[in-house]
């Protein structure tokens, strides 16, 4: 800071070539100086002593640690270039009192700047721009000159700490389409991917500040990302359940089929329980004689082998309906059933949509991380 004293002049030739010394601070009057953006005072004890030329120049250095109030504007985060003011002005005195002006211009305070700071962490140095103001606090006009700093955030660190692990985990939630649907694999997958999700929000929130009118483009990333993550859970919820109607169907298939074959059994049964009463009844003798039935047994036995060969194809008859019947039932089993078939098209149509859906979120995204708006 450099003020000239009006009352304080020397050539330097008539004292010895001096053309400037120190004084202690409180020797001399001083410009009542603030800063309106600092939010707590500086704990760095001021210098004791100024410095004075010989042309009148008042010179003092104090080097401070500033905590400032400054706007955040985290739409674009964590892609956001901030631009922070620092306005000095005087405390009591009016302009026409204490006129104020910029040392130097914007391309001096940059490159300054740059060359003081050696190490940027999390915020990268810009530039920095020098005007001066007039402002009009009701009624009492003042001078204040405006540094006004931009920065920009280091994005690396969100972009492989948040950006990527969410966009794997929709990637992941892609891929399980190739998972069946037949088991319940596929939906404990899209819901431990969701869980995953749910857990980068909450620490989004942590790290995201609140200071912003508009919503930040990370937020609607993820809220996003999570949206379609919970339509395709929705998708195979209704899939499983359109799948469950055709396995109730064919068990109840199964049970009319199984009930059909049970009677089929019992009349077979009771046909061969006839057959074994009849034997036994021609092959007991009433009391006569072997050669006496001779006649009698030759003409009966024809008689029952015709009937046991009738029985026979009878049975066989019905042995071959019954299996034209099991494989016709394992045929329809391997069939896949009405609903299955709805499902596949299902998973086809949900598929592009998805894929198409979460390719415009995407470049929805970028162009809107990258605009300059």
């Amino acid at each position: 800071m450099v003020w000239q004293n009006e009352f304080i002049s020397w050539n330097p030739q008539d004292l010895c070539g001096i053309e400037k010394f120190t004084l202690p601070t409180d020797v001399l009057w001083k410009p009542d100086l603030t800063i309106e953006e600092m939010t707590e005072r500086d704990k760095a004890p001021p210098s004791p002593y100024l410095t004075v030329y010989s042309n009148g120049h008042i010179q003092v250095e104090n080097d401070q640690v500033l905590v400032s109030a400054c706007r955040m504007r985290v739409h674009k985060f964590p892609f956001d270039i901030q631009r922070c003011n620092l306005s000095i002005k005087s405390v009591i005195h009016s302009e026409k009192e204490m006129q104020l002006f910029e040392t130097f211009n914007s391309s001096t305070s940059t490159k300054w700047s740059q060359e003081l700071m050696r190490i940027q962490y999390e915020w990268l140095f810009i530039g920095m721009t020098v005007c001066n103001e007039t402002v009009d606090n009701f009624g009492f006009i003042q001078k204040r000159v405006v540094y006004t700093i931009t920065i920009k955030r280091r994005s690396i660190l969100y972009i492989i700490n948040f950006l990527l692990p969410v966009l794997f985990f929709l990637c992941l939630d892609l891929a399980s389409f190739l998972i069946s649907d037949s088991g319940g694999e596929k939906l404990g997958f899209k819901i431990t991917v969701l869980l995953a999700v749910t857990v980068m929000q909450l620490i989004l929130n942590e790290i995201l500040p609140t200071s912003s009118d508009r919503v930040p483009l990370i937020a609607v990333y993820c809220i996003g990302s999570f949206g379609l993550m919970m339509l395709s859970l929705l998708e195979t919820i209704v899939v499983m359940n359109l799948r469950g109607r055709d396995s109730a169907s064919k068990n109840n298939e199964a049970e009319k089929n199984q009930s059909l074959s049970e009677d089929c059994g019992d009349k077979r049964d009771k046909d061969n329980n006839k057959l074994i009463y009849c034997a036994s009844l021609c092959d007991v003798s009433s009391g006569e004689t072997p050669s006496e039935q001779l006649p009698v047994a030759k003409k009966g036995s024809s008689n029952q082998l015709m009937e046991d060969f009738e029985n026979l194809s009878d049975e066989l008859k019905e042995l071959v309906k019954t299996l034209t019947l099991f494989l016709n039932l394992r045929k329809e089993e391997e069939k896949p059933g009405y609903w299955n078939r709805k499902t596949k098209i299902i998973n086809k149509v949900f598929f592009i949509f998805y894929v198409i859906a979460a390719t415009l979120f995407l470049v929805f995204m970028i162009f809107s991380w990258n605009s300059e708006t």
